[in-house]
């Protein structure tokens, strides 16, 4: 299941700063780590009082290729002026490589969380949405992945079986529930034709940064193809109302820009529980890096794996329920 070393452990501060020295940059601080599981970031100025950001790829995990249309992307959405990090063009390239790791320097975004819960904010960020979506639509992505029940779902469940981290005596009743939510998520998946879009991916509230001039967006590391309808479900928090409402602020100032397929409403939950597999899956994936045992260490413990059967249990009725629309249900 697992490679016999593990990829990071090389990674040492001194070679860090050697890869960054031999792009002409030369820290004057020492590296803030930030907080970043799947590659290693940190944070650090230099002796030119700029402020970088460095990212590592985690190894093996994108091909060159899928990392450069990343960058691309990224590149294409500044100069339509939304403002999102895009790494530094050093001697012609953005993707640099060093004793085997690749990795890329940003120019440090500043800024404070985005307040999901502010209206307001929530508004601009609908309106950069709608206009990242906007350009996203006029050509696909050649190399990165494609969001699907089959790579969320069907594969990350593959490899929990395979992975015995689920406690045998939770076996039975967590694969049983996991298959039940995926079957109805690919019931609903399969009953909407929309069509795929390049997406940021995983546009949480915390890929988003609020600057002194509005929303700052970071981190495409997670760019896919996929409905546009992703990038948008993870803004909402709450109750039904209370995510009626933002769905609403959100929408209305998305479509100024973009044109949005009232239908794939009802992929929001289907998403969602596929999120939850995925999400066990990649902690299991990750469980040899030692950052993830640290940082995650009910992972490993009954209780856990209770309360995911619960979680899926209450995310099974959710599917079942009509899906959310900014019209009240009567």
């Amino acid at each position: 299941m697992h490679s016999s070393a593990f990829h990071y452990q090389a990674l040492t501060p001194d070679l860090i700063l050697d890869a960054i020295e031999s792009l002409g940059i030369y820290p004057e601080t020492g590296l803030l780590a930030l907080n970043s599981y799947e590659n290693r970031v940190y944070q650090f100025r230099s002796d030119r009082q700029q402020r970088y950001v460095v990212k590592f790829y985690r190894p093996e995990r994108w091909s060159d290729a899928q990392i450069q249309e990343e960058h691309d992307f990224s590149a294409e959405l500044a100069e339509q002026e939304i403002p999102i990090a895009t790494p530094e063009i050093i001697d012609g390239r953005s993707l640099h490589h060093y004793q085997g790791y690749r990795f890329a320097l940003f120019p440090s975004m500043g800024g404070r969380a985005f307040e999901v819960d502010s209206l307001d904010q929530l508004e601009e960020v609908g309106r950069f949405i709608g206009r990242i979506h906007q350009y996203a639509k006029c050509k696909p992505f050649q190399y990165r992945e494609t969001l699907s029940v089959q790579l969320l779902g069907d594969e990350s469940l593959q490899w929990l079986k395979a992975s015995g981290h689920v406690p045998p005596g939770l076996e039975t009743a967590y694969f049983t529930i996991v298959e039940q939510v995926l079957a109805k998520s690919k019931q609903l998946w399969q009953a909407v034709d929309t069509p795929l879009i390049r997406l940021h991916g995983d546009l949480h509230p915390s890929n988003i940064l609020w600057t002194p001039d509005g929303p700052g967006f970071v981190d495409l590391d997670d760019a896919k193809m996929g409905p546009a309808v992703q990038d948008l479900w993870m803004m909402l928090a709450g109750d039904a109302s209370a995510q009626r409402l933002q769905l609403e602020v959100l929408l209305e100032s998305y479509e100024e820009f973009c044109q949005f397929d009232a239908r794939q409403l009802k992929l929001i939950e289907p998403l969602r529980a596929m999120r939850m597999i995925h999400y066990n899956a990649w902690l299991s994936r990750r469980w040899e890096d030692p950052a993830f045992p640290m940082n995650f260490p009910w992972y490993a413990e009954e209780k856990y794996w209770e309360q995911q059967i619960l979680g899926f249990k209450e995310q099974l009725a959710k599917l079942d329920e009509p899906p959310l629309s900014l019209l009240p249900q009567y």
